[in-house]
């Protein structure tokens, strides 16, 4: 699979198969993924990927703990009619795939706590960096999380973005034994083999034309 497949195809996977990772290829894609670019060479993010009773442990955790205030937000975006347009088209494709009506809430909701169990998905990443770190820092974190993404569709894998979990940062510090106040838990990344048949992995995404953020001057 070349770069341009692996862009194309990646997508965010709410249905995996019962087929469990293999540490070595998990050891291979966070090996490659270390020459991920970042500012000054800091390479800020750090991760603990969990599987097996490890991973049970964790989702029994916070299967029944309520969500908490998150220390940071991505909501703003939203509150801008451009953008709310953009989430609102996704959601519409996904909750039609899962048969979920738009006035349906308790639905809807239990669609999103799946979230819990990272949609069944045999392994889950767990982002996080110190707390000094500051905005570039993000930036680098994310495309670190991008090149790990890119890397798993190279492997055949896939994988689902989950700053979902960031509802349940102290839980997620008390788990790996992170100091709450140095910490700053970032977000999930749900790992498996996609199920090829489940609608909700196959509804049409959509993405903004190239020319409406992408603007070309000085070319002939």
């Amino acid at each position: 699979m070349n770069v341009t497949e692996a862009v194309k195809t990646r997508r965010s996977v709410r249905e995996f198969l019962d087929k469990p990772v293999e540490l070595e290829t998990l050891r291979r894609v966070m090996d490659t993924a270390r020459w991920a670019p970042s500012g000054c060479n800091y390479q800020p993010w750090e991760a603990t990927i969990l599987t097996g009773k490890p991973l049970a442990d964790f989702q029994a955790q916070i299967s029944d703990k309520p969500m908490q205030q998150l220390e940071y937000s991505w909501e703003a975006p939203g509150e801008h009619e451009h953008y709310k347009e953009r989430l609102h088209g996704v959601s519409k494709g996904m909750f039609g795939a899962l048969g979920i009506e738009r006035d349906d809430g308790p639905g809807r909701t239990q669609a999103m706590l799946r979230n819990k169990t990272s949609f069944d998905a045999p392994a889950l990443l767990l982002c996080y960096f110190p707390k000094f770190m500051l905005e570039p820092q993000w930036s680098d974190t994310g495309m670190w999380l991008q090149t790990v993404a890119l890397l798993l569709r190279e492997e055949g894998l896939d994988s689902c973005f989950q700053e979902f979990m960031a509802f349940y940062a102290n839980e997620i510090r008390d788990f790996l034994g992170l100091d709450h106040e140095q910490t700053m838990f970032f977000c999930g990344m749900a790992i498996g083999y996609r199920d090829p048949d489940a609608p909700v992995n196959n509804f049409e995404r959509e993405r903004v034309p190239l020319d409406e953020h992408v603007h070309f001057r000085g070319f002939d």
